[in-house]
């Protein structure tokens, strides 16, 4: 019964955004905690994995279940972002601070998403809308 909405592409791909949504945060804590460390270069989600979704969507319509399940956001070393400091460290604080806030509304929007197909799938199981 659960099958037809944890195979669909809408939930499939809400969670592979929930999991790139998680690994930035942990990308953004890991910069905070580093942004005095000599050296450190910034991370973020690589950038692979929004230029394969891009994609997905540019051949015209919904990628299918399987390019959806392909997709594997990852850590790397942010390209873009260049050095601030004389010790080569490439942190922003605040840069990493509206990252952060961003990255929360981007988590709560995607969780509501997750929670309203499974609010509705309970619904129809059950009969009760509480």
């Amino acid at each position: 019964m659960i099958e037809p909405v944890a195979n669909s592409v809408n939930y499939q791909l809400a969670q592979k955004l929930l999991d790139a949504s998680v690994l930035r945060q942990q990308a953004i804590a890991t910069n905070i905690a580093n942004s005095e460390t000599p050296g450190f270069r910034r991370l973020d989600v690589a950038p692979d994995f929004a230029t394969a979704l891009r994609s997905q969507f540019a051949a015209g319509g919904m990628p299918s279940p399987d390019d959806v399940a392909a997709l594997t956001p990852h850590l790397a070393e942010d390209p873009t972002v260049r050095s601030v400091r004389p010790d080569g460290n490439s942190v922003e604080m605040e840069s990493e601070l509206l990252a952060m806030n961003k990255n929360h509304a981007d988590y709560e929007y995607l969780t509501d998403l997750i929670s309203h197909d499974l609010r509705q799938l309970k619904v129809a199981i059950t009969g009760n809308i509480t």
